[in-house]
């Protein structure tokens, strides 16, 4: 099996959303369905997690949290929300997030190679040049220079081993919206698949079973 349809499967069975806030109305939008409580924000084109967060263009992403009662189930398969734009007759489903993920792993299908941005680099390093440096015998420090003083590296200020980060791919994957039933409040990532631009939405309502929920 290939890695990538290894990874897509993988991730569609144990997605494992975002944390979801303490209360629906903690989010812009929120609502009362059948079911459960939802709150909803739109992202446009940004899926994050932890301290990461990155831009995938091609998609509209939509976070979403739903509330059951005390006690109850609720169903959060992807396929009870649909997406209306511009009051166009035309709902748009969501898109499974193994899709998404090869679209990040293959920007060249997109003919776009910013598909996907991360929001901050990585920082660079200098490196001197001129004559050379005293010899340093191992362990002693350098002749004519003060000892240095042990600090942390700049993008590093707590010195500690830094966080394993994830491909942007997987990110997809781990945050998406957990499917199935479920007890107790979850929330996740929606893709909806746009090729236009995000200014030309003036309108943008979310539909969760009888709850509509303007997002713009």
């Amino acid at each position: 099996m290939r890695p990538l349809l290894w990874l897509c499967l993988v991730g569609a069975a144990f997605a494992q959303g975002t944390v979801p806030k303490e209360r629906p109305d903690d989010y812009p939008v929120h609502a009362q369905a059948r079911s459960a409580s939802l709150g909803a924000e739109f992202m446009v084109h940004s899926f994050s997690g932890g301290e990461q967060t990155y831009i995938v263009k091609g998609f509209l992403v939509v976070e979403v949290a739903l509330y059951p009662p005390k006690g109850q189930m609720v169903d959060s398969h992807s396929g009870n929300f649909v997406l209306r734009i511009n009051g166009r007759k035309q709902e748009l489903l969501p898109q499974p997030p193994s899709v998404v993920a090869a679209s990040v792993a293959h920007p060249e299908w997109s003919g776009d190679p910013n598909h996907v941005q991360a929001d901050a680099g990585i920082g660079g390093a200098t490196v001197g040049v001129g004559r050379p440096r005293p010899v340093q015998i191992p362990g002693m420090p350098i002749p004519g220079q003060p000892s240095p003083t042990p600090q942390a590296p700049q993008n590093n200020p707590s010195g500690l081993p830094p966080r394993e980060r994830l491909t942007p791919q997987q990110l997809v994957l781990d945050t998406a919206l957990p499917q199935g039933e479920h007890r107790g409040p979850l929330s996740g990532f929606l893709y909806f698949s746009y090729a236009g631009k995000a200014s030309a939405i003036k309108s943008l309502e979310l539909r969760y079973e009888d709850a509509i929920l303007k997002l713009r």
